[in-house]
Formats: structure tokens, sequence, C-alpha cells
């Protein structure tokens, strides 16, 4: 019986899923600023989890693979959201300061970045790696989940000749078209959530 409870009072938070209503979240930025989800609405909304040490995360940052995307998807008027779920005492885990200073240095192009020590933003939205990628509509629909482009490899040459799944999500939202790839195997890191 005890079991039966913890097993109800812990539910298992279920993957979002693409075509259904993207999961709201609320946080403060690494700036102080408060950000909703559900604020963003009438705007396209990436949602981009990262961690500066993981090697792939280094292969789209040290090519310029992630910030070339970022700036086309911003120019569009595009919210680019970067989260970093790595929690105290694990790898990755930063101080907004810090985060500020890793994203200044690379030169990159997001419109808010959240620190989510506690992995609750993460877990809502079953993000498993860094970087792993999340597209939501403009009516808050949540379009593409999934890897960044098709090459799981973590050379930074290679991101060049990858498709990037993220640009043609954007293109087919921009041309009013249903995205032709919703889903796809993201790779990179484990996340370092707290438990």
């Amino acid at each position: 019986m005890a079991l039966a409870a913890v097993m109800f009072t812990h539910p298992v938070l279920a993957a979002p899923e693409v075509g259904k209503p993207a999961p709201d979240f609320s946080a403060t930025d690494v700036n102080g600023q408060p950000f909703k989800l559900s604020d963003q609405k009438g705007k396209v909304v990436v949602l981009e989890w990262t961690n500066n040490e993981c090697p792939y995360v280094v292969k789209h940052y040290g090519s310029g693979n992630m910030q070339k995307t970022q700036k086309e998807a911003t120019t569009k008027g595009v919210e680019w959201v970067t989260i970093n779920s790595s929690a105290p005492g694990r790898q990755g885990n930063v101080t907004p300061e810090k985060s500020k200073e890793i994203a200044t240095a690379a030169g990159a192009a997001a419109s808010v970045s959240i620190l989510d020590e506690s992995g609750t933003i993460g877990k809502s939205y079953d993000a498993k790696t860094t970087p792993h990628m999340f597209v939501i509509d403009k009516e808050g629909t949540l379009a593409y989940a999934g890897a960044i482009d098709d090459n799981p490899s973590p050379k930074p040459e290679d991101a060049a000749t990858a498709k990037n799944y993220i640009l043609a999500a954007l293109s087919d939202i921009e041309a009013g078209k249903p995205v032709e790839t919703p889903t796809s195997q993201p790779y990179g890191c484990a996340v370092k959530y707290g438990d």
C-alpha cells in the first residue's frame, strides 16, 4: 500500500507531444527578468537545452553553427530561449554571471537564458540531452522536438554538412505548412539533473 501511495504522489511526467500545447513555465532569466512561456503567444519560440562543458554543445558553438542558427531565427522575430538544467555540483552548473560570460564569449544570440537548477522545466519537457531542441509555434503548440540536426557526430566540422532541423522547422512554420520533420532522436550529453 505504501508503494502505491509513493507511485501516485510522484507521477512520472509524460513527454510533451508534438501537435499538443507546449508545457507552460515561468522562470527568472540570468538578468533577473521574469519569463513566462505563455506570454510569448503570437511568437515562435525555440527552446535549447545547453551545458557549456558538453562536447556536443562545444561542437555546435565551436563551429558557430548554434550562433548562426540563433541569429537566423531571432532576425525573423523568433524568441530563442537557452535553458541550463544542470543541478548544483553537476557538470555545466553555472551562476547567472558565468552564464552571461559564456554566452558573450561564444557570441551567442539567444533572446533569453534561464538556469533551471531544480530541473523542473527540463523534466516538464523530458529534455534528455544537451543540446535538445523544441520549436513552439505562435499558438503555443509544440511543432518540433529533437536534435538540432541529422548528424550526431561530436566533430565541429560535421555541423556544416548536416540538415538543420530547427531552420527547416522554422521555414515550414513561416510558410504556413506542417513541419516536415516534427520529431527526431536528440543526441548529446545527458542533461545533468540532480536526481
